[in-house]
């Protein structure tokens, strides 16, 4: 997240390892080195059928890192994995079409994953290529299109719960706030005590 950032704006893969293992998480078999375990790959773009996309690496880890839980796949997954230690669950905000975990909720992810979480990449021209050949062939407990794992369908089922809890509760109202000011609010309060 550094400027300007070493990540490139070409297509490639991305590997995510964590320090810290969300709770349930299988890692027998997975790949881990210097104290990280590797629990997911992504691509950039998503899709060999989709020329004129403008997501590349750069974006893509850039909204895992400091995006929210609708437009990430892997920040919906670890909040999920994550609410009972956060206490924030998934919900419905602004018109009630998108879920996130708030403001308050996506910030405590960032903080968790700023502790826990390191990404590697890897440029390539047809990534969806490696991709299916890296799930294929080692552990992923995170991953879920495509993926063979056995924690897959866990995974799967505890998303989908959360998704129709956070249908359940009321929308949750965050008018007159932005994620920078609940991140200022936070680190005041921190200095205070």
């Amino acid at each position: 997240m550094s400027r300007p950032t070493p990540v490139p704006a070409v297509n490639g893969v991305y590997f995510w390892w964590f320090k810290e293992i969300p709770p349930g998480v299988p890692t027998e078999g997975c790949l881990t080195q210097d104290g990280y375990t590797l629990l997911y790959v992504g691509i950039s773009p998503d899709k060999k059928g989709k020329p004129n996309s403008r997501a590349n690496l750069k974006t893509r880890i850039k909204t895992h890192y400091s995006g929210n839980a609708e437009g990430s796949t892997l920040r919906r997954t670890l909040g999920v994995l994550l609410a009972t230690e956060s206490n924030y669950p998934l919900r419905r905000v602004g018109s009630g079409t998108r879920t996130t975990f708030t403001h308050s909720g996506e910030q405590w992810l960032d903080r968790w994953m700023e502790k826990n979480a390191k990404v590697y990449w890897v440029a390539d021209e047809e990534p969806w290529i490696l991709e299916e050949t890296l799930i294929s062939s080692i552990s992923l407990p995170l991953n879920i299109q495509g993926n063979n794992h056995p924690f897959k369908p866990i995974l799967s089922a505890m998303r989908s719960k959360a998704m129709m809890e956070a249908k359940m509760m009321e929308i949750a109202d965050e008018r007159g706030f932005s994620r920078s000011k609940v991140a200022e609010v936070v680190e005041q309060a921190m200095q205070v005590e």
